[in-house]
């Protein structure tokens, strides 16, 4: 499968760039890239009680709609997925979150916290 390296830099640069961010506003990193079958998680990090599954999502134009409308209900659904194995493995009975971090072509970032479920 052939990869469109730039894109891929920039997708990586932007989850860099929202994690440390989040690490900035006193989140710590519990996982990156968390995979389970289809389901592929950007970032997990704890939010003092809270684990806080995040999504990612970069746009170099807001031509087409703002980045954080490009998170389908697909996506969710398999991020739900991921999160619930991730939580079954590790026994977690606390609060959970859903977010999305919006990044534009400038690198400006939006958190939309608790963003979905």
């Amino acid at each position: 499968m052939k990869t469109n390296r730039p894109t891929k830099d920039i997708g990586q640069k932007a989850e860099e760039q929202a994690l440390q961010y989040l690490i900035n506003q006193g989140y710590t990193l519990r996982e990156r890239n968390y995979r389970y079958k289809r389901s592929e998680v950007d970032l997990i990090l704890l939010d003092s009680k809270t684990i806080v599954f995040v999504e990612v999502k970069y746009r170099s134009t807001s031509q087409f709609g703002y980045p954080e409308e490009f998170v389908s209900d697909n996506q969710k659904k398999l991020i739900l997925q991921g999160a619930e194995n991730y939580l079954a493995d590790l026994g977690w009975q606390g609060p959970i979150r859903f977010d999305i971090i919006a990044i534009d072509a400038h690198f400006n970032i939006t958190h939309f916290e608790d963003a979905f479920y």
